[in-house]
């Protein structure tokens, strides 16, 4: 049995809290968070950009933690479940290797490649594992699409367009979401799913054209990128949007569009729900994929890999370094106004 400690009780620690009650394997063993209020379960205060609140959670027999070094010695914890500030992911996930943790931390990996190198030493030299929570590759549309791409029954890849939208909640207010020292910013925090899956789908790029505007803080609110391929994929038109941008009657808006040779792939939670569309030469249909939810399988995996004492190949740190160096780089050439190798 894993044991997990998640670290920090917003939006992702809520989320990943009731999402690990469905994993085979695994149980919460401890919660850490600095909030009275919430170490007694009263969660009725988190929420975040989708699903509801947190709701009264019952924490009768977890070990419930004031202090951060307090849940890195707990002997009854396996697991370290980051879900803090991206700018404390470093300090925190090397200390949690040095405790002899194993460690799953939220996404981005870190604010900067310096410091997902110290992370992704840091697990090396410990030989604990390190993975990282991009849980997109996990939900039910974007895993059948992906699965689709990679069958090739419907040919080459010809264009991908992804979007990913949000309106600006007053949970963001106090979160710190456009502090570019804490999260990175929206172009980073937001924008690195879509980035990620389209590594996951398409590969690395070698180059990034982005367009957007930014903050008086430096924070890119909003940004178009066109990934560049000089291999097989040169050819292909491959394209994302990202951004806090959209009105308060909106919230949250993401989705794709993938064009094979033989097929049109068509997901957006707002206007399709949750249904995956696929348009053939003749026909068109929509279907629900049979999958687990998101988090529910991204975790599932997460257990899977620690119980089989096998690395992931999935959600590993060299998959997630790879999209935070490309993230940066559209960042880069959103303030530079230029093409930006990677």
């Amino acid at each position: 049995m894993i044991r997990v400690g998640i670290l920090g009780i917003g939006f992702m620690g809520m989320t990943h809290f009731k999402a690990w009650k469905s994993v085979k394997g695994a149980k919460v063993t401890a919660v850490f968070t600095r909030d009275e209020k919430k170490l007694r379960g009263d969660w009725r205060g988190v929420k975040g950009n989708f699903g509801g609140a947190g709701g009264v959670q019952k924490l009768a027999g977890i070990d419930r933690h004031h202090k951060i070094g307090e849940m890195l010695s707990n002997p009854n914890v396996d697991l370290i479940d980051i879900c803090l500030p991206t700018h404390m992911h470093r300090e925190v996930a090397v200390a949690a290797f040095h405790a002899g943790k194993d460690v799953l931390v939220e996404k981005p990996l870190a604010l900067t490649l310096p410091d997902a190198d110290v992370m992704i030493a840091a697990a090396k030299e410990t030989k604990h594992q390190l993975m990282v929570a991009h849980v997109l590759r996990f939900f039910p549309a974007y895993a059948e699409a992906a699965d689709i791409v990679n069958s090739k029954q419907y040919g080459k890849v010809l264009g991908v367009h992804l979007k990913r939208v949000i309106s600006r909640p007053d949970w963001v207010k106090n979160a710190k979401f456009d502090a570019v020292s804490q999260s990175g910013g929206p172009a980073l925090d937001l924008h690195i799913h879509d980035t990620d899956f389209i590594h996951h789908l398409i590969g690395v790029p070698q180059t990034v054209r982005s367009t957007g505007f930014s903050e008086k803080n430096g924070a890119v609110t909003y940004l178009s990128t066109q990934y560049i391929y000089e291999d097989k994929f040169k050819n292909c038109a491959i394209t994302a949007q990202s951004g806090a941008v959209a009105m308060p009657t909106i919230r949250f808006e993401n989705g794709f569009d993938i064009y094979l040779e033989k097929a049109t792939l068509r997901f957006n939670n707002i206007v399709t729900g949750e249904q995956l569309w696929i348009y053939e030469q003749d026909k068109k249909r929509a279907y629900r994929p049979k999958r687990k939810e998101a988090f529910v399988a991204q975790l599932q995996h997460v257990s899977d890999c620690l119980t089989e004492g096998k690395p992931s190949k999935l959600i590993s740190a060299e998959n997630a370094r790879d999209a935070l160096s490309v993230c940066l780089k559209e960042i880069q050439s959103v303030k530079s106004g230029r093409v930006v190798r990677i």
